[in-house]
This record gives structure tokens, sequence and C-alpha cells, in this order.
């Protein structure tokens, strides 16, 4: 039915249920609402046949724009905090690439999957780089994308209703009046760390530079006192819908239907990954004295900008989040390809060979 209408009218109906949702959602006070209903709304649509696909440029945008709100929330003493105990924190963040390594070697083991599917899919984050890496082991590329991404919608929706049941008392990050003015120099130095993490996402090759360039530049630049960081809460607003639209409207009949069979095995898989994720937290939180919200949201496997926007409409220990969930994304990038190109390669698998 909406796969008729022209791609303005489709567009209009996606900006229309998307504003219906999310005051849905925000009268329910669930966490997230921002980004949970954009992100509901295109699989709505999606699944009813309409194919929309949210400008790359537009996508890169909102990453940068999340980078730096990130940025502007990560203050010294969290940092320090991080630092002193970096055992610890690093020791979490592998075992929660080493456990997603596992989950791709027994799909694969066990043939859930066809081929090397399973080992892209699990990887916990990176998914751009793991659908490049995929199509570079002749895995279909469908699969492991559509993972990636049934993963970060997992990992919102559990953090957004976890955080409405057993949310903590504290300040909401994210501001309600959304047309105050920011004060003009801080937009003016936010508005520079935006589109300068935009232009060198283009020359730097770093997977999600757009949102980890503008969150290590404003990060320093925040912690020295530098800068002032503040983003127009519309801004915001519209980044955050953009992330919710480019998840949703991956959700399409024509994958589901591909993927129909093996859907109980994802879901078995990442529901596995992050039930070892909210253990790992729940140890956290008697190591390092923080909460099991703020522990739960830290350890959480992918979609760093999802919990990140997630995190800010809560009273959880922001700073330690987003600490976590960037060194986590960092180390990913850093490792998790290696890691299942090796799992790959122990399976028997090969570049340039369909598998």
């Amino acid at each position: 039915m909406f796969a008729s209408l022209s791609t303005r009218r489709q567009w209009l109906l996606l900006l229309a249920l998307s504003c219906v949702v999310t005051v849905a959602l925000r009268a329910a006070e669930l966490p997230g609402a921002l980004l949970l209903g954009p992100m509901a709304s295109a699989i709505v649509l999606a699944v009813q046949g309409v194919k929309l696909k949210v400008p790359q440029k537009a996508y890169v945008c909102a990453q940068a724009v999340v980078g730096t709100m990130m940025a502007g929330v990560i203050n010294p003493e969290t940092l320090d905090s991080v630092v002193a105990n970096a055992p610890v924190v690093f020791s979490f963040v592998f075992a929660t690439v080493a456990a997603s390594g596992v989950v791709g070697w027994a799909m694969s083991r066990w043939r859930v999957l066809p081929g090397t599917a399973g080992i892209w899919g699990s990887s916990a984050g990176a998914a751009s780089a793991m659908v490049v890496m995929a199509e570079e082991f002749g895995a279909d590329v469908r699969i492991v994308a559509f993972m990636q991404y049934l993963r970060v919608l997992c990992v919102a929706l559990s953090a957004a209703i976890i955080s409405h049941f057993v949310g903590v008392s504290g300040a909401n990050h994210l501001a309600t009046d959304w047309l105050a003015r920011p004060d003009p120099l801080a937009f003016a130095e936010t508005a520079v760390l935006i589109v300068g993490g935009v232009l060198l996402a283009r020359v730097v090759p770093v997977p999600s530079g757009a949102l980890i360039l503008p969150l290590a530049i404003g990060g320093v630049l925040r912690g020295l006192g530098l800068v002032d960081l503040q983003i127009p809460p519309i801004v915001l607003l519209l980044a955050f819908a953009t992330i919710g639209w480019v998840v949703g409207l991956r959700f399409t009949g024509e994958i589901l239907r591909t993927v129909a069979a093996k859907l109980p095995h994802m879901l078995a898989s990442i529901l596995a990954l992050m039930a070892f994720c909210a253990g790992i937290g729940w140890i956290l939180t008697r190591l390092l004295g923080v909460d099991m919200l703020t522990a739960y949201l830290a350890t959480s496997p992918g979609g760093a900008d999802s919990i990140a926007i997630i995190a800010a409409s809560t009273g959880v220990d922001l700073g330690f989040v987003l600490s976590f969930q960037t060194m986590r994304l960092i180390i990913v990038i850093v490792v998790g390809p290696i890691l299942a190109r090796r799992i790959a390669r122990a399976m028997g698998h090969t570049p340039g060979k369909p598998s």
C-alpha cells in the first residue's frame, strides 16, 4: 500500500509517523524515545514495502553530532577514573570482543548461518568494517548487515526498557526546550568540530570516523578547557531521528524473508552475548562501585551512538558509560576485524571465495 506512494510522500509519512510514535514513547517516559520512535516507525514502513534510504551524507553528519555530544559530557574526572582502573576496563572490553568471537565461531562451526556470515555478523561493533570484510570473504553481506543492525536494535530496546524500569535518580542530560539557543561562541566551536569531523572522516580511513574523530578531538579539547561544546536541541533531535531511520530502514520485508528461517538462531546468539555482557556488568558494579544500570549501558555490545542517546536521557553516570563505550568501539575497530579474519581462516575460509 505505502510502496505505491511517491518518494516525497513516503518521507512525509515516515516523518509524521515518527513524530506520533516518539511523542507516545516520551509520554510513556521511555528513555531513548527520540531514537526509538524514528527507528520503530522506519521498521514498520520498511516491512510494508517502503523503499527509502537516508543519504550517506546525512548519516555521517548525524554521527558527527552524536560524537560531539559524547565529547561534551566526558569530563576529566571520569577519564581519571577509567585510567586508574584501566586493567579492569580493558579486561572487560576484551572479554566482550572475545565473547563475540566465540559466538561467531560457534555459528560458523555448527553451520547455523552459511559460510562466514555468523563470524562477521556476531562481531560486537564496527558494522561497516565487518560488512566490507565479509564481502571480501564471499559471505552474504545482506545477512551480515541484518545481524549487525538486529543486535543494535535489540541492545537499544533492552537498554531503554531496563532504563525505564530500573532507572536511577539523576539529571536527564538531554534538554527538552527544543528552541533553546546556545551561547554563540560555544555554538561556533561546536559547529567547527562537527564540520571538521565530517571532513576528516573523508580522508582518515577509520570505521565510524565521523563518530570517533569529533569524539576524540572534542574530548581532548574540552578536557584541556579550550572549548565549550553546546549543540542546539533541535540539531540533536534531527541527528537522533536520522540514526533511528538508518537502522530501521534496514529491516525490509525482502531481507526478513531471506533470514526468516535463521532469525531464531540470530536472536539466540544476540541474546546470549547480551546476557554475557550483563553478567560482566554485574561484576563491574562489585569492582568499581557503579550502579547496575550504568554498568549495563557501559558493557552493552554494539551501537555506541544508540547507547549514548539512551544513556543521555537517564540519570546514569554518562561520562563512565561513554568512556567505556568509546574504548570498546576503538578496540573493536582495531581488534575485531583481525579476530574475525583469523577465525574465518581457521575455519578454512579464504578471501575471494564464496562462503
